[in-house]
């Protein structure tokens, strides 16, 4: 409602593959997320009452960005392939 806060928090491929505890900032200070195992991006939570203060305080709702690190060498470009091979994920099926 008119008290509830969002943001987004940024997490590695891995945190969101493996399952994570995760730092999210709050108003009142950060707060750890149990984040699950399997964890999609564009995934939203609800911090409740961790939105603005007032008789009722807000929620906060968190959006997950799954953020994948750059290919930024010969190694990693390899390690991108071979995950691609291994799995055989196709994102848009």
């Amino acid at each position: 409602e008119g008290r509830d806060i969002s943001s987004t928090v940024n997490l590695a491929p891995w945190e969101a593959a493996l399952g994570t505890k995760l730092p999210v900032p709050t108003l009142g200070g950060t707060v750890e997320l149990n984040l699950p195992a399997g964890t999609q991006g564009g995934k939203k939570m609800r911090l409740k009452g961790r939105g603005l203060p007032g008789a009722t305080p807000g929620d906060q709702f968190i959006t997950l960005q799954i953020v994948t690190p750059p290919a930024a060498s010969e190694e990693d470009r390899k390690f991108y392939e071979e995950m691609g091979a291994r799995f055989k994920f196709d994102p848009r099926a």
